[in-house]
Parts: structure tokens; sequence; C-alpha cells
């Protein structure tokens, strides 16, 4: 057989093969019925579920109770109703005691009388009322800038400000421990985010150095305080970073307004600063202001250009009357007593001292509104914060993802409402609940007990 003979007989045969396995196949497919439709997902098949229901499953063979969404009955303050019992409460960031002041509710009931429930649209529609320009005005005042403008949710605020204001070819340096919400504004963006390690400027030096020439428009995001740790960063430092790389700077102060500066005015009064040099103040409405929403503060420009252009803003609904009316008192109450700074301010010191002098972990905080207990293990806060409320002390777990597993913690907020009383006894109580847990071994000896 030649040649040419043979290659056409193995290019006949490989024919023949693919011929045969294109019918296998065809079989195959007539043979296998037809998978069932269902009629909706049941969402007990996501992985993510399942690792919530072993999570679950693991503390309850432990004995632990879930810690979190008990329901409280009535104002949550430094004390506060759980199941009919009163608790000394340091789960709630009720940081002045504005809440429930009557002169908050007041002005919370003035402006739903006159406005109602809601506003009904957008503001940029027919939702604008004139209690939001007083709001807005006030906001501004205590900041010390030209405007602010206010917005429906917190966590919203800083995602729609963030992912609108940058894009790709864009840069946002931000401190490792930022809150959820700034991550999601980076995210939707599509600009590049780095972290630089918690409160290390150092680092933060060296990634406008190496980077910053290759991005438009770079962003470095800080927390006034950051709400895990308790901790501040060095505002003054962070803004000559940012002059010296020509970079904007937004703070989040969701938890200093009210709590840092002699008179609460935030970290830029702590530092002594000039607020206009940050180009953005963001914070939230929900602590010190006693109402709920988000906002951020600045130039007259910004504020102007996000009120027509931002998703979140122009696509939601206005700031229901009664929580701007409820806002725009506890400004002018935070502004005529100040003495309420001054109370919070020596209750975290307090606080903080006598955690030390107990032998408790209180990692980096500064002793104002936020102390963490960092306990090692979210099993173990688990069990603690279930151990402090059968003490009668409700503070709540701070568990992963949330926090590195080994830095699991309960958070105590600090608020000017507590007494020295209930302070010592929560630092008391902790401390020896703490050692009374630890003699019985980590979570891992809990589980194999629970097992046998």
């Amino acid at each position: 057989m030649g040649a040419d003979d043979r290659a056409k007989l193995m290019d006949s045969l490989k024919a023949t093969r693919r011929s045969a396995r294109g019918r296998n196949s065809s079989a195959n497919v007539r043979q296998q019925a037809p998978a069932p439709k269902r009629k909706v997902y049941d969402f007990k098949e996501l992985p993510q579920v399942k690792q919530l229901q072993m999570h679950r499953a693991a503390a309850d063979m432990m004995g632990i109770e879930n810690p979190f969404f008990r329901p409280h009955d009535g104002l949550a303050a430094g004390t506060s109703v759980i199941d009919g019992s009163d608790y000394d409460n340091f789960a709630s960031y009720n940081y002045l005691g504005l809440n429930g002041h009557p002169a908050v509710n007041s002005a919370a009931k003035s402006a739903l009388e006159r406005f109602g429930t809601s506003v009904s649209a957008s503001r940029i529609v027919a939702g604008e009322r004139p209690i939001h320009a007083e709001l807005e005005t006030a906001l501004a005042r205590i900041h010390g800038v030209e405007a602010a403008i206010v917005m429906v949710s917190g966590h919203a605020t800083n995602v729609t400000t963030i992912g609108h204001l940058m894009q790709k070819g864009d840069l946002v340096l931000t401190d490792s421990y930022v809150h959820n919400s700034i991550a999601e504004g980076v995210r939707l963006s599509g600009a590049t985010r780095m972290n630089f390690p918690h409160d290390n400027l150092d680092a933060l030096e060296k990634m406008l150095a190496d980077h910053r020439h290759k991005f438009e428009k770079v962003l470095i995001v800080v927390e006034g305080l950051y709400s895990m740790d308790g901790d501040y960063p060095d505002l003054k430092k962070i803004i000559k970073l940012k002059q010296a790389y020509d970079a904007w700077l937004m703070v989040d102060e969701a938890h200093s307004i009210g709590v840092l500066g002699k008179t609460g005015k935030g970290i830029a009064e702590h530092f002594n600063i000039d607020p206009t040099e940050v180009e953005m103040w963001m914070g939230t409405l929900s602590k010190t202001f006693s109402s709920c929403g988000g906002y951020i503060a600045g130039s007259k420009v910004l504020c102007d250009y996000l009120k027509v252009s931002a998703p979140g803003f122009v696509f939601s609904v206005g700031l229901s009357a009664a929580l701007a009316g409820a806002a725009i008192a506890s400004a002018e109450l935070l502004e005529t007593e100040p003495e309420r700074v001054s109370r919070l301010q020596k209750n975290g010191a307090l606080f903080l001292k006598l955690a030390k002098e107990a032998g408790l972990n209180t990692g980096p905080s500064a002793g104002y509104a936020v102390v963490p207990i960092i306990v090692g293990d979210s099993a173990g806060a688990a069990t603690l914060s279930n151990r402090l409320l059968a003490k009668g002390i409700n503070a709540l777990p701070i568990i992963f993802p949330a926090v590195p597993e080994k830095s699991a913690r309960i958070r105590f907020f600090v608020t000017s409402e507590h007494t020295e009383e209930q302070i010592k006894r929560a630092v008391e109580t902790t401390a020896a609940e703490l050692d009374a847990m630890r003699a019985d071994g980590t979570a891992v000896d809990r589980l194999i007990k629970a097992a046998r």
C-alpha cells in the first residue's frame, strides 16, 4: 500500500471514530432523563449558608446561646430592658444620651405633625423640605465647613459618595480597619484599592511615593475614631501627606463627632486643625445625633454636585422630617451643653484605666467612647457576652469576620450617661468572668467536652 493510500485509510478511520462518538453522545443525551425544574431555589444549598449552619451547630454543642438580635424594650441608654429585666447597657452608641431627650422627642413630634411620616419623594423631585436645609446648615457649622448633604443611610452615604466620585484609573488608599461601607464604595467605583496596615502612616507614605504617579485621582480614607479598637489616627500627619502628594482626604467621623474635641466637634477640634483642609467629612446621624441617616460635609461645590448626581441621593427618598428634626435638636444640644462631652470623655478614661488595672487586653483604645476587651476567639467572645448578660450587663461580642479570629472581643460603648458604679461593676465582672471562663479551657477544649 502506497503512502497516499495509507493516508486516505487513516483519514477514513478517524472520521469513522468521530462519527461513532457523536452517535454515542447523542444516544446518552436521549437516554438521560431531563432534570426536574424546581419552583424556587433553596438557599440551604448555598455554601455560605451551610458554613453558617455548621458554626451554629458547633455553638449549640458548646451551649453558646446566640447573643445577637435580642429585642430591647424601650429606650436603650445607660440601662436597657431585655425580656422584662433591667441591664447595665454597654452595647448602644447613644454617646451623649440625647436619644430620648425631651427636646429631641419634641422636635421629632413637631416635624411629624407638620410634614408627616415621609417626605414621599426624592428631594430632587418633590421631597425637599425646609427642615433638610436646616439640618445641613447645622452639620456644616459643627464641622466648620461651607455645606453638607444628608442622606437616608450612613452606610449608603459612603457607598454612593466614593462609588460616584472615584472611577477606574483612580486609587483609593484605606486604613485596613475602615468600615465595610468604605470598602463597598471603592468596589462599586472600579478604582484600585490599596490597604495600608492600621494606623501605619509610614506605610501610607510609601504607597503614595510608589503609586501616586500611576493614577488620575487619589483618595485617602481614614476614620476619626475606629469603631472596633477605639483609637484614632494622627490627622495632622495625614493632612501633610495628602497635600504633599496631591491627594484627597475623607475622614469618617461616625464615631468621633460628639466624642473627640473639647466640645465634641470631632477629630479636627481634637488636633486643632482647620477643617477646610480636609476635602470630605463623613458622619452618621444614628450616634451623637440620635436619629438615622448619614451625611457628607465639605465645600459647597462638592455638596451641590452630589445633590444633583450622586445615585444614593438622587434616586432615594429624602430623609423623613421626624428624623431630621431629631438630628437638629441633638446638634443644638451638642453645641449648648458641652458638659455632656466632658462627662463622656471622663467615663471613657475611667473605663480604660480600670480595665488596664484589671489586666484586661484593651488593644490600642484611647479610652473615649469605644473600649474593646479582646478575648482571642469568636466562641470565647460569645460565651463571655452571655456570661455578662447573666450578671446583668449587656455588652456584645465582635467576632470573625468583622475582626480577625484571634482578636475577637467584647466591645464596650461608653456614654455620658453611665455612672461610675456601672463602669466599675462592668470591668470587675468582665475580669472575673473571663478568668472563670479561661479556667474551663479554650473553645476547642469546650467543644471536645461537649462532644463526649
